[in-house]
């Protein structure tokens, strides 16, 4: 068999850790079963967590089963779209398998996103009913109007609290932003009015695998985001194949962290649903900043953490990580973004946890490849295949010719958890799946001779210097070396004699100085000639999406604004 196709070689295989077979014997499972089941194996295990406040699994169930009666009271039937609007709260969770134990589709939104982001993402995916955070009621009341939504429903932090924190809690709630007064309005409930006022109803509306749960908005990191058809069989085959890749970890034993937003596709499958497959609590964290997040893996003896760069490099420069006991933590999940070997080292020395890096993308629910948890973990690789799940590397002129190992080319990839199309943009769906049902996952990648996987960069990202193909992840990686700097991020900018050139926008470390004439001094005994910046911008913070993958996008938008 010659070089050019290595790939259907799965090389990878041979880095599997024992236990784990090339195919998962799936089970067609409805995600609803997945919390039933938790329910009947592990009745008083916490299922959820929020600031000491804890629903057990029968009860977190019983909650579901509520809400259930309570969505189909107002009409709600199968193939409806619900629209939840909320950080991770219990609501959240409870909406979502109520949601889907109805034969709805989910719609899940994040409560960041401006009212023009809101309106294109209810009316694009025609949502009719709403469940949102009082602090944002007023302003969907008003946003109602130009959507296709009926009724909203809303909850606030301090409906589920421990019963000391919940007297306080109106006391500083308003003046710290945590709460607002909400306007009554037409067709406008409280979440624990009608909670209370349904008797529970277990029952689960009969849906196909294939049919779809949700509509999952993609970041809008290249333009208008477009809503991504997830099936029934996506997310629960994704919930086995990540079950299958973790064989150490127990049932009904582990704590999981909770501070992924749910509302984007890593945390709703590896924060959320798999806890829930998996009979763990959940500690949920609803703004994951540095305190929160050592304080809640500390008090709550947290011991499997999926987390993004920016959550370990916040931890790791926070006064509180000197004297915060993590050492309940045994694994580390890390996607979104390349995860600096520093700050690797850094964090597994203090918890004495394993991190492991993965990727994935919105159109693939989302996980893909992940670094072996018991096994070869290599640094600056987004790890190898998951079961079931196909890989190539293709050449970016012709798709149709695979490249050789070691060799720059397309990531496509293939697997039961591979999306079935964007919602009613048929060209759309063209451009990124082949006819064979590969996707086309837009970034640039490598496979070494183990048979791991590297992303170079996105193509988008790709800077044309002089001639040359210039990745701005090389040279991030390089400034994210440099003991002064915190954060940085490269991006292409036009060049008289080169086409474009780069750009790199630094973030210093507290109380470090440094000149643009230093940065560039330093890439300039790491890095080849055309890939140097030509120009450095010390910034406080910079754009990042929801999960804190930095947007070159917006930063490029503003480079051409000035």
């Amino acid at each position: 068999m010659s070089d050019q196709s290595v790939y259907s070689k799965k090389t990878w295989l041979n880095a599997y850790e024992p236990g784990i077979k090339e195919n998962v014997e799936f089970k067609d499972v409805l995600v609803p079963r997945y919390l039933e089941e938790s329910a009947k194996n592990f009745p008083d295990n916490p299922a959820l967590i929020f600031q000491g406040y804890t629903l057990t699994f029968t009860e977190f169930n019983e909650m579901v089963a509520r809400f259930t009666a309570a969505l189909k009271s107002f009409g709600i039937q199968k193939g409806d779209s619900v629209a939840i609007l909320l950080p991770n709260v219990i609501p959240c969770a409870v909406a979502y398998y109520a949601i889907l134990r109805i034969g709805g589709i989910v719609v899940l939104n994040n409560p960041l996103y401006s009212d023009r982001e809101l309106e294109h993402q209810f009316t694009d995916s025609n949502s009719k009913f709403l469940i949102t955070l009082d602090l944002l009621t007023n302003r969907m009341v008003k946003l109602r109007e130009k959507t296709n939504i009926k009724t909203i429903v809303y909850t606030s932090i301090g409906d589920y609290l421990p019963f000391v924190k919940r007297l306080l809690f109106p006391l500083v709630a308003k003046k710290k932003g945590l709460a607002a007064d909400v306007t009554p309005a037409k067709d406008l409930f409280k979440f624990k009015d009608i909670i209370a006022k349904h008797s529970p109803d277990f029952s689960q509306a009969e849906v196909k695998m294939d049919d779809v749960a949700m509509y999952q908005y993609t970041g809008g990191t290249t333009g208008v985001s477009k809503g991504v058809m997830l099936t029934h069989r996506n997310i629960s085959y994704q919930i086995q194949q990540i079950e299958a890749w973790f064989p150490k970890f127990e049932k009904g034993a582990e704590v999981m962290l909770g501070a992924l937003p749910f509302f984007h596709v890593f945390g709703m499958s590896v924060s959320m649903n798999f806890a829930i497959r998996m009979g763990w609590a959940n500690v949920l964290v609803p703004k994951p900043q540095p305190e929160p997040l050592l304080e809640a893996i500390s008090k709550f003896k947290v011991t499997f953490a999926p987390l993004v760069p920016t959550m370990y490099i916040g931890m790791l420069d926070h006064p509180d990580m000197e004297h915060t006991d993590l050492t309940s933590v045994k694994g580390c999940f890390s996607g979104s973004a390349p995860l600096p070997l520093e700050v690797i080292n850094s964090f597994q020395k203090k918890t004495g946890s394993i991190i492991v890096e993965g990727f994935g993308l919105t159109e693939s629910t989302p996980v893909t490849h992940i670094n072996p948890f018991n096994g070869t973990r290599k640094q600056g690789s987004i790890g190898i295949p998951i079961p079931n799940t196909e890989c190539k590397i293709v050449d970016l002129k012709d798709e149709t010719k695979e490249v050789p190992v070691g060799e720059p080319g397309e990531l496509l990839m293939r697997g039961p958890q591979v999306m079935k199309g964007y919602l009613g943009k048929p060209d759309e769906t063209k451009k990124t799946m082949t006819a064979d049902g590969f996707l086309r996952t837009g970034d640039v990648a490598t496979m070494d001779e183990d048979g791991y996987f590297y992303i170079v960069d996105r193509i988008k990202d790709m800077i044309l210097s002089g001639g040359y193909n210039v990745y701005p992840r090389d040279i991030d990686e390089v400034l994210f070396e440099h003991p002064k700097i915190l954060e940085a991020a490269s991006i292409g900018i036009p060049h008289p004699k080169r086409g474009e050139a780069v750009k790199a926008f630094v973030i210093l470390k507290e109380g470090q100085k440094m000149t643009a004439e230093e940065v560039i001094a330093y890439c300039d005994t790491k890095l080849a000639k055309y890939k140097l910046p030509v120009e450095v911008e010390f910034r406080q913070e910079l754009p990042k999406s929801n999960v804190g993958k930095i947007l070159r996008k917006d930063l490029r938008a503003q480079e051409e604004a000035k």
